[in-house]
């Protein structure tokens, strides 16, 4: 009896807990009927392009997390602080082209006069409870108040490393507009962001965000969902054109044909980051390893290579510097160049002479992060 009391009390602790704001809101309305006109969407859910089963083993998925989170694992968190750089970013000049890396899917960016956040998560953690999911020690130099104010707010998609519900709340006053995926709106709308300032769009959709950038809203091969229900909301990458210049982000993405046909339509891109760490034969059809992210750099037509989906939080058991180790030596001979910058120090897209370290085989980590001079790197 005492049991089942228990039991009861465990199971309406949970529905109570996934009523909190952080979770989001499924998509309603009229906004639910944009999306089922959607031609990547059927059967009451979207859908990747190829077919792309979530599970690339015979293992159940609690099996799979089970092990994930009990079986044997080398080194998926570093032995210490992570090398750093604190850019001061409203100090710098608008007008100069540039990405700052904070660290996993996060970047600040300038580009034909805009400023651009993508994917910004400043928690510690990026899971639906504290304990899980822990950010690296040196990588939580950034909060919402050292962001100046951002033109537009570019979500790839809603899992808790990518859409954080403290950062999306302390970043509301900051925000003049966020372009995401169909569906995404919905928790917007749920934490308070007006109706007008949320524009949510289709694969292959364009957005004139100024007169001198164009955002092109991309296919990626990945999954949706922050409760049980999945595929409710669009994934998507983005491609960021200047007159001087293109960019491309992404998202979570495993290997597919569309990184050839994005590169054919869009490219060549002068930088691109690409998803290439969380990658595990378990579930390989949702995030690419660095081989694959080294062939996708090569089917955009890149010119110069970072890599993203690593650094800052460990989500699958490989060794934590893995992803760096395999594109360093996966990028070999390729028609790219690979810059691996320290998190928060810029990458110039001005065509300026600069050369990055591997920061990761640091042994001696640093326990602060450097401050770089004011608007400029270390």
């Amino acid at each position: 009896m005492a049991f089942a009391g228990i039991a009861i009390l465990g199971v309406v602790s949970v529905v109570a807990y996934l009523q909190h704001p952080l979770f989001g809101e499924l998509p309603s309305g009229e906004r639910l009927a944009r999306i089922e006109r959607s031609p990547n969407h059927a059967d009451g859910a979207f859908r990747n392009q190829i077919d792309t089963p979530m599970r690339t083993t015979d293992q159940s998925e609690w099996s799979m997390w089970m092990e994930t989170l009990l079986g044997e694992k080398g080194q998926p968190r570093p032995p210490g602080a992570v090398p750093a750089v604190k850019t001061n970013l409203k100090a710098l000049d608008p007008a100069q082209d540039l990405v700052v890396w904070l660290g996993h899917s996060s970047y600040f960016v300038q580009l034909g006069g805009q400023r651009i956040l993508i994917d910004p998560v400043f928690s510690a953690n990026a899971a639906p409870v504290p304990w899980a999911v822990q950010a690296f020690e040196g990588t939580s130099i950034y909060t919402a108040e050292d962001m100046p104010q951002i033109d537009v707010l570019l979500i790839t998609h809603d899992h808790y490393d990518h859409l954080d519900y403290r950062s999306i709340l302390a970043l509301q006053s900051k925000v003049r507009q966020v372009l995401t995926g169909l569906g995404m709106g919905s928790h917007f709308d749920a934490w308070g962001y007006k109706a007008g300032i949320v524009r949510e769009a289709d694969w292959n959709e364009t957005v004139e965000q100024s007169p001198r950038l164009q955002i092109h809203i991309t296919p990626a091969r990945h999954f949706s969902g922050r409760t049980f229900k999945r595929n409710q909301a669009l994934w998507v990458g983005f491609a960021l054109v200047s007159p001087e210049r293109r960019l491309f982000f992404s998202g979570d993405s495993g290997y597919a044909p569309h990184f050839a046909e994005i590169g054919q339509r869009l490219g060549p891109f002068d930088w691109v980051a690409l998803d290439m760490g969380q990658y595990d034969p378990r579930w390989a059809n949702v995030h690419m390893n660095p081989e694959q992210a080294a062939q996708a750099a090569d089917d955009l037509r890149a010119k110069v290579l970072t890599p993203a989906h690593a650094g800052r939080f460990s989500i699958s058991p490989h060794d934590w510097d893995d992803p760096f180790k395999r594109i360093t030596a996966a990028s070999q001979g390729r028609a790219y160049a690979l810059w691996t910058p320290e998190l928060g120090r810029p990458i110039h897209l001005d065509g300026r002479a600069q050369s990055f370290t591997p920061w990761w085989e640091n042994g001696a980590m640093n326990a602060h992060p450097k401050l770089a001079a004011e608007g400029e790197e270390n």
